[in-house]
């Protein structure tokens, strides 16, 4: 998939923009602040109409303005030459594929995939274990429409369990087993799937680690599970017996809301062992596998939009990193300085206030 054109209007800082991309690598150059990420951000919303920097879709709009909008033009391996139109509001949002109003997100996952490498993203090996669900469950969700499904079920279980919970005394077994069906079903259905997609996932993550790291160490990565049960009825079973601690703390204490996903170097936790380098490159790979992993699901090659990551890398690493991307995939970057000459032959955006300015000769 090749990003060829993008309309922003009235999105974060960003006016108004209007940008052509013919060649493979894009790199937008700049100080800070002055809209680079808002325009990576705005390209990767295409992926599962959500924000990676925000759940809160409102702070897309620009201070002042009732909506934002911007439009993209793809050559697509599976759709051929496709126009994808977004509006986004306070009230939620419009999306027009091709003409067509998309009324299901279900229907529309998989379509436009994209990967996004951020300096930010060091914390999934280091920050808390939601961050590292939040992203197995996109990964997953993105590329599975009945993952998504369960996702939604469970969750929705989950938070009117919770609510009855803190309600306190009033929550009796009979009003618990009404949320615990659902919660139990959805939970056997997400922990095998869940199983399944990290297996997949990790054997992607060792190739990934070994070529950025020139096979210095192997790096694994594993599902750890709070709970373990082998069906629906096994599951309803862990929150009928978990009842009367969950009444005594107001909240369901067990479930797949606290699962973990863990990251080895030579068997090792990297979160504890691993050097900054080491994690660096972990989280790479770890991009590295989300692509592999949505072109082996979709048949879509991946639009791969790196934020300021060229320059938190080592030459060595650095190179590695980048013969991994291949040369049939998009590369749309950014930086506070241009990229090394080695890496290729770039369109080059200048950026300043919201505004994009192509070099001449890019």
């Amino acid at each position: 998939m090749r990003l060829r054109r993008i309309t922003l209007q009235h999105f974060r800082n960003i006016a108004l923009a209007e940008l052509t991309f013919a060649g493979r690598q894009q790199f937008f150059v700049g100080a800070n602040g002055q809209g680079k990420t808002n325009l990576l951000e705005a390209a990767g919303f295409v992926s599962a109409l959500r924000s990676f920097r925000t759940a809160d879709t409102r702070v897309l709009i620009a201070h002042g303005q009732p909506e934002a909008a911007l439009a993209c033009e793809f050559e697509h391996e599976r759709l051929g030459p496709t126009k994808l139109v977004i509006k986004l509001r306070s009230g939620g949002k419009e999306v027009w594929c091709d003409g067509e109003k998309v009324t299901r997100l279900g229907d529309y996952l998989g379509r436009f995939p994209t990967v996004v490498f951020s300096s930010q993203d060091q914390q999934l090996v280091r920050g808390a274990p939601g961050l590292r669900r939040r992203w197995l469950d996109f990964t997953l969700a993105a590329m599975d429409t009945a993952y998504l499904r369960a996702l939604q079920g469970y969750h929705k279980a989950l938070a009117e369990r919770n609510a009855l919970l803190k309600r306190g005394g009033a929550a009796g077994g009979a009003e618990l087993s009404a949320f615990e069906k659902p919660l139990a079903a959805a939970a056997a259905e997400l922990q095998v799937k869940r199983e399944a997609g990290v297996a997949e996932l990790a054997g992607h993550v060792a190739a990934a680690y070994s070529q950025i790291a020139d096979g210095a160490e192997r790096a694994g990565l594993r599902y750890a599970p709070d709970v373990t049960a082998e069906n629906a009825h096994g599951w309803l079973g862990v929150f009928e017996r978990g009842r009367t601690r969950d009444q005594q703390f107001r909240t369901t204490l067990a479930g797949l809301h606290r699962d973990e996903l863990l990251f080895t170097l030579e068997e090792r936790a990297a979160k504890e062992f691993g050097s900054e380098g080491q994690q660096r490159s972990l989280v790479l790979a770890l991009q590295l596998a989300q692509v592999s992993f949505f072109r082996a699901r979709s048949g879509v090659e991946p639009l791969l939009l790196a934020d300021d990551v060229l320059g938190e890398l080592d030459p060595q690493r650095r190179r590695r990193f980048w013969a991994t991307l291949g040369e049939a995939r998009q590369v749309i970057a950014t930086g506070t300085t241009l990229p090394d000459a080695e890496l290729g032959t770039w369109e080059v955006f200048r950026v300043s206030g919201g505004t994009f300015a192509k070099e001449a000769g890019a």
